[in-house]
């Protein structure tokens, strides 16, 4: 049902990941996802942990999945040394590709314990159905 659009992508986070690198909206880091199917629904799971609801963004052109999100450093006041930081910062984004056989028109996002998940229904044309069968009771000739 999915398509990974970019094959690096993988490589790329993770060399992030080990040199540290923040995200910018030009470059942004990629987020961790799962997907699965959940009866009639497709179901898309990132991890965005400390990102506030309003700082994500989700768009969908066509059959492309966009998810941008920012975390922003918190206000700790100016008393503050930090010590340590690990946890990274800036911009994440994640773009999907949808197969057809999905209503991208109905799509529901909720974001809990940080994790925004998305579920999208699969269209009607794509669900399996039954075809009936007529039989002709009669057969009628030609006549010339």
């Amino acid at each position: 049902m999915l398509m990974r659009t970019d094959p690096f992508r993988e490589l790329d986070r993770l060399t992030q990941q080990l040199l540290g690198a923040n995200g910018t909206w030009s470059r942004p880091s990629a987020m961790p996802m799962d997907a699965y199917r959940e009866g009639d629904r497709y179901v898309i799971a990132f991890d965005l942990p400390g990102v506030h609801p309003d700082a994500i963004d989700i768009d969908v052109e066509r059959n492309m999945l966009t998810v941008k999100a920012e975390r922003r450093p918190a206000d700790r006041g100016k008393e503050v040394q930090m010590e340590l930081s690990e946890r990274p910062l800036g911009v994440f984004s994640r773009q999907v590709m949808l197969a057809d056989s999905l209503d991208t028109e109905h799509i529901e996002a909720a974001y809990d314990a940080g994790v925004l998940t998305l579920r999208i229904p699969i269209a009607e044309r794509a669900k399996p159905r039954k075809i009936a069968v007529s039989a002709a009771d009669e057969k009628k000739q030609i006549s010339g």
